[in-house]
């Protein structure tokens, strides 16, 4: 095996690894310590010449202080996710830096917490975090939880890494939905003092998957708090560990549930089609406009005197994601455990299908 493509460490999973160019000994060193704090495995190599192919695929370069003339000499391409490294600072470090692109100039020792951070993130997300969806009812029972798992299963279905988290303590367990109450896997309480960074591969590990489904809910106790924090680390350690993470927050909004609602890309609020249900959701709509950039109406129907949903998103001031008609036995089979998403071209199927590839173009043409 040559040098260039030598991995430091044992790596089966097939991915591209984050790639070291450094022939300084103790630099190179410096760095494989961190990388084994990350949990990451790095290709190595002396030069940036011998590695011109890694050098585009890596997740992640990390150049040494020692060859980044040598990367200026050779017109190296100029790619994101590339970070220098030095053990003292030098005013033409900096300038080659910038020649290159770099996004970061880290000097060790004093910048080794980003630079292992940096490195996990490079592992778990190759460009960008996946999208957050939040799901608030407008009034009790509109059906918010089941909307949010059949996002969740419709995600999965169209081969995405989704992940369910029930931010609804009061909602009693979206694990039920889905029939996974028994299934063995971390719940919420076990998160309750988490700060900090988290890891997204772990925590995807350690929750329970129902038919493929990983689910982050609520055991039977009486522990009913979630902390800022810890919605914080989990959300951020989910997205960049899915293609899709979908939330399902309580109606009042606590300070768990507006860490979630900033982070999320949009935020629907299921209002069945009815006017006390619309006048419900103009409170809710209230709540949620302190803290949500993007709120849309699914209208749930049918209406008993004929309320449109054009006019439902009207009078809510807030643009429609569209309506759905109801399902005849869907309430039971989800009391039987049976998921929300029976056939393919069940109303909420669909919707959740056009909903989905709508925000996936959105966000590609953004």
């Amino acid at each position: 095996m040559s040098e260039t493509d030598m991995p430091v460490g044992d790596d089966s999973s097939g991915r591209p690894r984050p790639l070291l160019v450094s022939d300084d000994a103790t630099l190179v060193d410096e760095v494989l310590r961190l990388a084994a704090a990350a949990g990451v495995v790095m290709e190595l190599a002396a030069s940036p010449g011998a590695v011109r192919g890694s050098w585009a695929t890596a997740p992640l370069v990390v150049l040494g202080q020692d060859v980044s003339a040598e990367a200026v000499r050779l017109r190296m391409p100029s790619r994101a996710r590339l970070v220098v490294v030095c053990q003292a600072e030098d005013p033409e470090m900096f300038k080659r830096a910038l020649a290159l692109g770099a996004e970061q100039v880290v000097v060790l020792p004093t910048g080794q917490d980003w630079l292992v951070d940096r490195l996990a993130d490079a592992m778990e997300s190759p460009a960008e975090d996946g999208p957050t969806i939040c799901v608030v009812g407008g009034r009790g029972g509109a059906g918010a939880s089941t909307t949010a798992t059949a996002l969740a299963l419709t995600a999965m279905r169209m081969g995405r890494e989704s992940l369910l988290v029930d931010g609804d303590p009061l909602g009693g367990g979206i694990d039920l939905v889905v029939g996974g109450e028994d299934t063995e896997g971390l719940r919420w309480p076990d998160f309750a003092q988490t700060r900090g960074r988290v890891n997204g591969t772990a925590l995807r590990a350690a929750l329970p998957r129902v038919d493929q489904l990983t689910v982050l809910s609520w055991d039977r106790s009486d522990e009913l708090d979630i902390s800022v924090e810890a919605m914080r680390a989990v959300l951020a350690a989910a997205g960049r560990c899915s293609d899709l993470v979908v939330v399902d927050l309580p109606r009042r909004v606590d300070d768990a549930a507006a860490e979630a609602l900033t982070r999320s890309n949009v935020t629907l609020l299921v209002v069945p089609a009815e006017v006390r249900a619309v006048a419900a959701a103009a409170r809710v709509a209230g709540g949620l406009r302190y803290h949500a950039a993007d709120i849309r109406v699914l209208v749930r129907g049918p209406a008993p005197t004929g309320l449109p949903a054009d006019v439902i998103g009207q009078s809510l001031g807030l643009p429609l994601a569209g309506s759905i008609r109801a399902e005849p036995g869907l309430a039971e089979a989800l009391d039987h455990g049976e998921p929300p998403i029976r056939r393919p071209r069940t109303p909420l199927a669909v919707f959740c299908r056009n909903f989905l590839l709508t925000l996936e173009s959105d966000r590609h043409a953004a």
